[in-house]
C-alpha cells in the first residue's frame, strides 16, 4: 500500500469514527466514511496491545493490508476505512482473515462481489 493509500492521522481517525458508519463481525470492525474527490480507497488500521504482542499485532495488519491489495479492484474506491482487529483476528491464518474481511465489507455493501 502507498503512503498516499492509508489513513495516518488522528484527526482523519476521528471525522471516520464520528461521520462514517460501523459494520462488524466477529473479527473486524469496519467503518466506512465516503470522500468525495478521492480517486483510490484509503485504509486505516487498527490493533490493540490487548490483542497481542508486537509479532502478533504486525502479522494482522499485514493480513489486511494484503487483503485489501487483493480485493482492490473489488473495494469502492473514493472511500475511507478504519479497520479495528478484535480478539478473535489474532487466531486466524491470512486466508481466513481475507475471508472474515470481505464477510464484513459485503454487509456493509462496500464490494461488489465475493471471489472464492
Amino acid at each position: 500500500m502507498n503512503k498516499h493509500q492509508r489513513v495516518k492521522k488522528n484527526a482523519e481517525f476521528q471525522k471516520i469514527f464520528k461521520r462514517g458508519k460501523s459494520f462488524a463481525n466477529r473479527q473486524f470492525v469496519v467503518y466506512c466514511f465516503e470522500k468525495e474527490g478521492q480517486e483510490d480507497f484509503r485504509i486505516g488500521l487498527s490493533v490493540s496491545k490487548k490483542i497481542g504482542n508486537a509479532v502478533t499485532r504486525n502479522r494482522i495488519k499485514r493480513y489486511i493490508r494484503q487483503a485489501f491489495l487483493e480485493m482492490k479492484d473489488e473495494v469502492k474506491p473514493n472511500m475511507d476505512y478504519v479497520i479495528i482487529a478484535r480478539h478473535q483476528a489474532a487466531t486466524m491464518d491470512f486466508h481466513e482473515s481475507k475471508k472474515s474481511l470481505q464477510h464484513v465489507l459485503k454487509i456493509a455493501k462496500m464490494i461488489q462481489k465475493v471471489r472464492e
